[in-house]
């Protein structure tokens, strides 16, 4: 036997071949796919073989529409299972096709190797960052979630769900329905038990397997052909490879809209750019799970979503920055990133930075804290951790930095100052390495005002969320680790009462921030009920005489996110 590309083994023993097509002769053991785009595994019967003429006789019966290509020479595969194992034959080309007593026959040459596939229990087919396949789950009553797909085989698969899943995984006495979504529009359903599900605190999703119940004969021939279509996507994005590879056509989608199941497909959002900022968001999530399971930092990704991040502030900066403040849905670590991106980009990355710069700039503030992904769960309901904890928290620098080697696009520079460096301090108490203030750059200065500023006004388990004058004034009095003149310009910049805040007005009236005059002052604002982050069911937008009318602004209230 001879290793082949993507886990295929080559089988060359004429004896062991004519045992493994043996095999396929039994009703439904095959299906032949021709080599077109767009083909599917039909099924077929091998009627007989006959090695010592050289010819493998097939019953395409049950697929007549076929047999004017195989007349015309089309290349197709015969595959099949063997004990759990996929098998496929080298391309084939029709000698001719006959009726004979009713029946439509081909007969086609002897395969002299054959191609094993090693069972799936042990080999899943993962999805790689930027793959996705959707799924929804049922209950068979009213019940369902929608969530993603993670791997598939043979006899199973893992999903990720929304937290609320936790119900109808509960309650799940018989098997549910998965049904997967691929990019395309094909759907597969199959009926599945639970066997295991995991809370992921960080991230806010479970992680869940299951194992499917009896599938039909032609489940598992779909099963099979998408599992291989999942390993062939997934080579094209192994070692940056997927611009020298077609794409599968499972993947191909029309244009760049986005999936339309998924988990983040449940959700409502506030505004129409938040739903879009949501696409990076998803991104991040994703990237956050496959540094928690050893992975790296995957450099294209992270290039093509810094590029959608810089068009987004191009389009609509106002619209973006108030964006960071409505996805509650994320987990903290995704949200962090994200607005420490905008704000960081927004504050020292605008012209005349060149815009390749910019984009390592945004890129290196999305990722920064990316590195808390390998804490342990315990480590992120904390209050008041102790010295060998925090030590080890601190960890997390060092840990994002020994996975972005592929990244080679990233300016180095950039990356040192913003996700080595936003930690320190001028006075040298910050970490990994308490450098002091003549050692740090001026980005790293300026990125450590902005992820200070966005830290403090989000909840963290010690303390609730700052309002914005609190913690203007704690950076004001702290010139020993801020640098004043990045905190003025911050404060000059984005105002006194930020967009995305939540203010009162003297009326009682509590409304959102959603742009700022030249003075820094909001001169527009949308209505909201409840000291809530931003939801779907925003009110009424204001300006101008509408906005006098509110009257004086009172106070900005902190809202947890």
């Amino acid at each position: 036997m001879v290793q082949q590309e993507h886990g295929y083994t080559r089988v060359e023993s004429p004896a062991e071949i004519e045992t493994l097509l043996q095999t396929l002769i039994e009703p439904g053991g095959a299906s032949l796919q021709v080599d077109a785009p767009g083909s599917k595994p039909l099924p077929v019967l091998v009627a007989e073989q006959q090695p010592d003429a050289a010819l493998l006789t097939l019953d395409i019966s049950a697929i007549r529409e076929v047999a004017g290509e195989l007349k015309r020479g089309q290349p197709f595969r015969l595959l099949g299972q063997v004990e759990g194992k996929m098998m496929r034959t080298p391309m084939l080309t029709a000698h001719e096709c006959h009726e004979a007593e009713g029946r439509l026959v081909c007969t086609c040459p002897f395969p002299y190797h054959l191609e094993v596939l090693q069972r799936r229990a042990s080999f899943r087919a993962r999805l790689r960052l930027g793959m996705e396949v959707g799924a929804i789950l049922r209950d068979g009553k009213d019940g369902s979630v929608q969530g993603d797909l993670k791997d598939l085989s043979l006899e199973g698969c893992q999903l990720e769900l929304d937290l609320s899943a936790s119900a109808i995984l509960a309650e799940a006495s018989q098997p549910l329905e998965v049904e997967l979504c691929f990019p395309n529009d094909t759907r597969f359903s199959v009926r599945a038990s639970p066997r295991h599900h995991t809370v992921d605190t960080a991230r806010q999703v479970i992680l869940a397997g299951f194992r499917f119940a009896s599938p039909s004969s032609e489940q598992e021939r779909q099963l099979w052909f998408f599992v291989r279509e999942i390993e062939r996507e997934s080579a094209r994005y192994a070692e940056g490879s997927e611009a020298s590879r077609l794409p599968s056509l499972l993947f191909q989608t029309q244009a760049a809209s986005p999936p339309t199941v998924g988990r983040r497909n449940t959700q409502e959002y506030a505004t129409p750019m938040t739903k879009r900022l949501a696409r990076i968001a998803g991104y991040l999530d994703a990237q956050l799970l496959e540094l928690q399971q050893g992975g790296e930092v995957d450099a294209i990704q992270l290039s093509r979503h810094a590029d959608r991040m810089l068009l987004l502030h191009d389009e609509d900066r106002d619209g973006l920055l108030f964006a960071t403040r409505c996805l509650q849905h994320e987990s903290r670590l995704v949200r962090h990133g994200l607005a420490m991106s905008v704000y960081l980009l927004d504050l020292a990355g605008q012209p005349p930075i060149p815009r390749e710069l910019s984009k390592a700039m945004a890129a290196s503030a999305m990722v920064h804290d990316l590195g808390k992904a390998r804490w342990p769960a315990e480590y992120w309901e904390l209050s008041h951790p102790d010295e060998r904890q925090w030590r080890q928290m601190q960890g997390h620098v060092e840990e994002l930095m020994r996975r972005m080697g592929r990244c080679h696009w990233l300016s180095a520079n950039i990356l040192e100052s913003v996700a080595h460096n936003v930690n320190e301090r001028l006075d040298g108490s910050g970490y990994p390495r308490g450098l002091t203030g003549d050692r740090l750059h001026e980005l790293a200065r300026a990125a450590a005002v902005v992820d200070a500023v966005d830290a403090m006004r989000r909840d963290r388990p010690d303390r609730p969320a700052w309002r914005i004058d609190a913690v203007y004034r704690h950076l004001l009095t702290h010139p020993e680790r801020f640098d004043q003149r990045w905190v003025k310009r911050y404060i000059q910049r984005f105002g006194l009462y930020p967009i995305g805040s939540l203010i009162r007005f003297d009326s009682g009236q509590l409304a959102w921030v959603r742009s700022l005059d030249a003075q820094g002052r909001p001169d527009q604002v949308q209505l909201a009920d409840a000291p809530e982050p931003p939801g779907p069911a925003l009110g009424e937008v204001c300006d101008g005489i509408g906005l006098q009318r509110l009257g004086s602004i009172q106070e900005e209230l902190p809202v947890s996110g």
